[in-house]
């Protein structure tokens, strides 16, 4: 997880944050969305033709070694997962629970608001660098991935920007859906996730993760079946309305 330093007024902001109270000890309880079968979507991505300048890096210090692949219906990648908690604080989501937290995300939602980390799930992408941009392929604020580990599949939207090389990682909810350690400073894993993030795809509106699931199963069924949709190519999401200078755009 990168760190992160705030300004005066966001310090003020995370320290009003509510600690997390001790409980019981975590038990993973997974979920699997939609019908689509995580083999079927796994086999789909089994070859890499590469769409980043080189790799990517899991964590500072680590080897750039994860591409960014590309088909013409989606972009992927397979890495770990580190726990993103940054947006609006809540009980496990804050500056007590996550020494990096940051109470903003780079996108928001239709009200103005930052994202809920431990609300909606959530992954987010490298910053633009020369190594990959991801707007050069489609993937903006609000564009639905899937995203696999084990034989689990869970939605989520592109919410976050991160720093530049550095690949894998989503938000409290996407963690905890997929039974994997939700926990900031010790949970996530260090391999086995795939993100498969679906070009000029959009849930409508970003915090909806009903809209997630709907374009998200829509697209991963023509994405297992090796269908590419005329809509997608047109360049206007699917599942929403065409972006809006300064809405999805930046980032």
């Amino acid at each position: 997880m990168p760190v992160r330093y705030l300004a005066p007024a966001a310090a003020g902001l995370a320290l009003l944050a509510p600690a997390a109270s001790p409980g019981a000890p975590w038990e993973p309880v997974a979920r699997h969305e939609g019908s689509v079968r995580a083999a079927d979507l796994l086999a789909r991505v089994r070859d890499c033709a590469p769409v980043s300048r080189g790799g990517c890096r899991t964590d500072a210090g680590r080897p750039a070694s994860v591409p960014v692949c590309g088909t013409e219906e989606a972009v992927f990648w397979k890495a770990d997962m580190d726990i993103a908690c940054d947006g609006r604080p809540g009980t496990h989501c804050n500056s007590a629970t996550d020494p990096a937290f940051w109470p903003a995300t780079a996108f928001t939602q239709s009200d103005g608001r930052y994202l809920s980390a431990e609300d909606l799930p959530y992954i987010v992408v490298p910053g633009v660098s020369d190594i990959w941009n991801h707007r050069d392929h489609g993937v903006r604020g609000g564009a639905v991935a899937a995203v696999l580990y084990q034989d689990r599949v869970q939605y989520a939207v592109v919410g976050d920007v991160g720093p530049q090389e550095i690949i894998g990682e989503a938000s409290y909810a996407t963690a905890q859906a997929l039974g994997i350690h939700p926990d900031p400073r010790g949970g996530g894993v260090p391999s086995g996730v795939t993100y498969i993030v679906f070009r000029n795809s959009r849930a409508a509106p970003i915090e909806s993760h009903a809209s997630a699931v709907e374009v998200g199963e829509r697209l991963a069924l023509l994405f297992v079946r090796g269908e590419a949709d005329g809509v997608r190519r047109s360049g206007v999401p699917l599942g929403g309305q065409p972006f809006f200078r300064g809405e999805a755009e930046a980032g």
